[in-house]
């Protein structure tokens, strides 16, 4: 079953094929979220990928990116974290009021109670350096995410 996901919680597509939920958080302009998008869709199968922008034009760029699905704003950050298998996104999604206010207290909240395993991304522009994250290329990190849901299950 090489390429494959096999998790413990699964749900079922409407065509009745297993996917793992995989929820993508990102804001601004949603550079990071497709570059995430693109690199989990050419290299994982099986994956349902729910893009949840903080505004409508990251929203978009994931779209785009191959998600399949997409939905704009704070109520569909807290109904979607509470569904996901993962979530991924920058370290910010998970720090009230980070990236210029794009993420309320309410959604980096829904993000950490969130039963999903978190996969977030090292990002300065939040406000927090990771320690011995430094110098990695968002490529590297991307690379990261991907060999960890790999790994998983």
């Amino acid at each position: 079953m090489t390429g494959r996901l096999c998790y413990t919680k699964l749900t079922n597509n409407r065509k009745g094929a297993v996917y793992v939920n995989i929820l993508v958080i990102d804001g601004m302009g949603g550079g990071i979220g497709k570059s995430i998008i693109e690199r989990l869709k050419a290299e994982l199968k099986d994956v349902s990928i729910i893009a949840v922008g903080t505004n409508s034009i990251a929203t978009s760029a994931m779209l785009k990116a191959g998600a399949d699905f997409g939905a704009t704003g704070e109520n569909a950050v807290l109904y979607n974290a509470a569904r996901a298998d993962y979530i991924i996104g920058v370290v910010g999604i998970a720090l009230a009021n980070s990236m210029h206010g794009e993420i309320s207290p309410k959604m980096s909240e829904a993000v950490s109670a969130s039963s999903a395993h978190k996969i977030l991304l090292p990002v300065d522009k939040c406000n927090v350096t990771v320690a011995g994250a430094a110098g990695a290329s968002m490529q590297t990190c991307i690379g990261e995410v991907v060999n960890k849901l790999r790994s998983s299950g």
